[in-house]
C-alpha cells in the first residue's frame, strides 16, 4: 500500500469509495460524495492534504483535510477539519484508515499546523488523540451531538487558550 496526494485523474474513483463506503457507515446522509466535492472547490481545500491509500493501482482509502477555524469575536483560531475518512469495505479493520489518518497528521504537522476537528465516531478517532471539542471550549456552529465533535491537539497545548465556535460544523 502507498499514501500519496490526490490528483484530478483520481477524483472520480474517490467519488464512488466515498460513496459507497458511507452506504455502511454507523452515521451518514448519503452525500459525503457530494461534501468531498464542494471541499475540493472551496477556498479552504488544501491539496497536500487530500490524501489517499491506493494498492495494486486501487484507491482503497482516502481522507481530506481542510482549513477550518475556531471563532470567538476578533480571535480566530486557524485549525483542520479532517472530513471524511473512507476505507473501501472490503480493506476495513486493516490499518488502511489508520495510515491515512497518522499521515496525514504528518503532513500537517510540518505544515504548521496545530490542531484538527472531526465530527465522527467517538470510539474509532479517540485512539487518535481526539476528546469532546466542547472540552476544549470549542463548539459546532450546527446542532450536533457533543459526543461527536471532537478536537486533536497535533502540538501538546495549541487549544488550551482556545475558545469560540467552530466554523466547520
Amino acid at each position: 500500500m502507498i499514501i500519496r496526494q490526490e490528483t484530478p485523474e483520481d477524483f472520480s474513483r474517490i467519488f464512488e469509495l466515498v460513496k459507497v463506503a458511507f452506504q455502511t457507515a454507523k452515521v451518514s446522509n448519503g452525500k459525503e460524495q457530494d461534501f468531498v466535492n464542494q471541499l475540493r472547490a472551496g477556498e479552504n481545500y488544501i491539496p497536500e492534504l487530500a490524501l489517499i491509500a491506493e494498492e495494486d493501482g486501487q484507491i482503497i482509502g482516502h481522507i481530506m483535510l481542510t482549513e477550518a477555524h475556531v471563532v470567538e469575536g476578533e480571535d480566530r483560531f486557524s485549525a483542520l477539519l479532517l472530513a471524511p475518512l473512507s476505507v473501501a469495505l472490503d480493506h476495513r479493520k486493516k490499518g488502511v484508515g489508520s495510515q491515512l489518518v497518522k499521515e496525514s497528521f504528518y503532513l500537517s504537522r510540518e505544515m504548521g499546523y496545530t490542531a484538527v476537528l472531526v465530527v465522527g465516531d467517538p470510539d474509532y478517532y479517540s485512539r487518535f488523540g481526539f476528546y469532546r471539542a466542547s472540552s476544549f471550549g470549542i463548539k459546532p456552529t450546527h446542532s450536533l451531538p457533543d459526543e461527536s465533535v471532537m478536537a486533536c491537539e497535533l502540538v501538546p497545548g495549541a487549544l488550551r487558550k482556545v475558545k469560540g465556535v467552530a466554523d466547520c460544523f
